[in-house]
């Protein structure tokens, strides 16, 4: 599904020399690395404070505390996305309200937002699933009328830009109150372990994730609050300082490989291709059907068998995980959801795709459907 490896080989001069310098330095946690990747980052995504942290659940996780949410609150996110993103709603005893995706776009659907709010909704977590962006500008809208926090998961859409109505262009991860991302390999930006950030253009929340952070302390042994210990290592933040430089390169190779496959798929009238809405590009952390007709399983090994990898994201929503049994969820009803889960197949996706890889895939997938 990606290749971690050859990517590696095309900067390996930069990379291997960072981590010397790192090496040389003996500084592997926090320092001038960490500082650089941060500055780096920031100026990427366009917010004014970036804070770095262990791994993308943790930046949720520090997120959510920062806002002082209680037991009890709700939070309104997808149930059509990785278990991370309401995980951490669980752990923190919130409440998880699960609403419906958009059967094109595949994040959160708008209306269904609405549909949810209550008296004890206090945020909304949007997910910008497989790398396109959610309908941001009227997420915002409704969070200031009911007076909601926001909390971007872009996980899956680093380097995702959206177009306002008014033309103005942003990041995702630099719209709502926090965004959230993570580092692991696979991500369009991915370091050599794990890692994460947290953005925000509010002085006081980026004060407070700094110190929960760090262990509730922004002078040592002085707590202020109750945090958590989660950081990016400054080997990790070094591998991301090279490939952050790389990124769009990166975005533009996975479009060039997404093309490809729409070209093989877009005519045939049992796969829908990834759709794009007119807000937002997409930088393909994942390219994903929707299968209509075709027994999406026997796909699945048959792929294997012939050594193409393909995956599932996701068998099981969110509203049907055992980890939320005790939040009384059996009543949810999320037929998008539940159809998308039954028809959803990802292509292997990464920087490193060549025309042969491609046309190998493509042929053998129209050969299994239409026979």
């Amino acid at each position: 599904m990606v290749d971690t490896k050859n990517q590696y080989l095309k900067i390996k001069t930069e990379v291997d020399a960072a981590i010397a310098d790192v090496l040389d330095s003996a500084a592997y946690i926090g320092g001038k690395f960490v500082q650089s990747f941060t500055q780096s980052l920031n100026n990427y995504i366009g917010t004014k404070h970036t804070i770095t942290c262990a791994n993308g659940t943790d930046a949720l996780q520090i997120a959510m505390m920062a806002l002082d949410l209680q037991p009890g609150d709700e939070v309104i996110t997808p149930s059509f996305t990785y278990i991370a993103t309401t995980e951490v709603v669980a752990l923190l005893r919130l409440k998880p309200v699960f609403v419906e995706v958009d059967k094109d776009t595949f994040c959160i659907d708008v209306e269904a937002i609405k549909k949810a709010i209550t008296p004890k909704t206090k945020a909304i977590v949007p997910v910008h699933l497989y790398g396109h962006a959610a309908n941001m500008e009227a997420i915002m809208q409704i969070a200031h009328e009911h007076n909601l926090y926001v909390i971007e998961d872009n996980a899956q859409a680093i380097g995702c830009d959206y177009t306002f109505s008014n033309g103005t262009v942003k990041k995702t991860g630099s719209i709502g109150h926090i965004g959230c991302t993570s580092f692991y390999p696979s991500k369009n930006l991915g370091a050599f372990g794990d890692g994460g950030a947290i953005f925000t253009n509010d002085d006081v929340l980026a004060e407070k994730m700094k110190k929960i952070a760090n262990h509730g302390q922004s002078v040592r042994y002085y707590h202020d609050v109750v945090g958590c210990n989660s950081r990016l290592d400054a080997i990790q933040a070094a591998v991301l300082d090279i490939k952050i430089k790389h990124l769009d390169s990166y975005i533009d190779a996975r479009n060039n490989a997404a093309s490809f496959y729409n070209a093989a798929f877009q005519n045939h009238p049992a796969i829908q291709i990834p759709q794009i809405a007119s807000y937002s590009n997409h930088v393909f952390h994942q390219y994903t059907l929707i299968l209509n007709g075709v027994n999406r399983d026997a796909l699945n090994t048959q792929l294997a068998a012939l050594k193409i990898p393909s995956m599932i994201y996701y068998p099981v929503p969110g509203h049907k995980q055992k980890m939320f049994a005790s939040f009384g969820l059996s009543e949810t009803d999320l037929p998008t959801t539940d159809w998308l889960t039954e028809r959803v197949i990802s292509l292997p996706m990464h920087t490193e795709l060549e025309t042969e890889q491609l046309e190998f895939i493509t042929s053998n997938i129209l050969n299994i459907i239409n026979n």
